[in-house]
This record gives C-alpha cells, structure tokens and sequence, in this order.
C-alpha cells in the first residue's frame, strides 16, 4: 500500500476511513413532542462526515400535520424502532404539498441508530 500524504500505510488507512465514513438511518419513526404527543413518520438521518455519533441530522416527513407539530422547535425526542431514542430539534420546516411538510432535524447527543 502507497502511503497517501506520507504517513505510514495504517495511519492513512485510518484517517481515510476516519473521513468517509457515515452512519445512516431510514425509515419509520416517531417524533414526541414536549407535551407527550407522538406523531408517526418516515425519517432519514446521517452522522456528520467525520464519523461522530453524537454529530447528526436529517429529516422526517410525519404522516399527520398539526399546529402543535408546526410550532415544534426544541426539546423533542425521535424514537426509532426497537425503542431507540434521540433528543432532536427542529431547524426548519418546508411545504412539500398541501398537506405535507419535510422537517429538518439536528442530533442532541448520541445518535439512536
């Protein structure tokens, strides 16, 4: 093996797998609001590009949207299957149709998947 930036073999092995890889998540989930409601749906969530766990993110398209969902920001939990859950906060919500929204997601702490 050529080293690529002129450490040993093992050192860049390391940082390049360090760099690329990425841990992923898609599909059912349920987002539990501040007041308990939990709200069905589809997400799709990533670890930053360093490999970090406790560095996440992603979106999630809930099945139903309510007013309370639309005013959602901070202190929520997102419980994938197999009861695993991460704190979340909501950076951003678009419009997709007239009766769906895509949210934007940040990771608090561990990652759940």
């Amino acid at each position: 093996m050529i080293p690529l930036r002129g450490g040993t073999p093992s050192q860049d092995t390391a940082r390049a797998s360090t760099v690329y890889d990425m841990t992923t998540y898609s599909g059912p989930a349920t987002l539990i609001l501040v007041d308990g409601a939990r709200v069905a749906g589809m997400a799709s969530l990533g670890t930053n590009n360093r490999g970090d766990l406790n560095g996440w993110s992603g979106t999630f398209r809930p099945d139903q949207v309510s007013t309370d969902l639309r005013a959602a920001g901070d202190g929520l939990q997102l419980e994938l299957p197999y009861e695993q859950i991460g704190a979340v906060a909501v950076t951003g919500v678009r419009k997709l149709l007239a009766t769906q929204v895509l949210m934007s997601l940040v990771g608090r702490g561990p990652a759940p998947f």
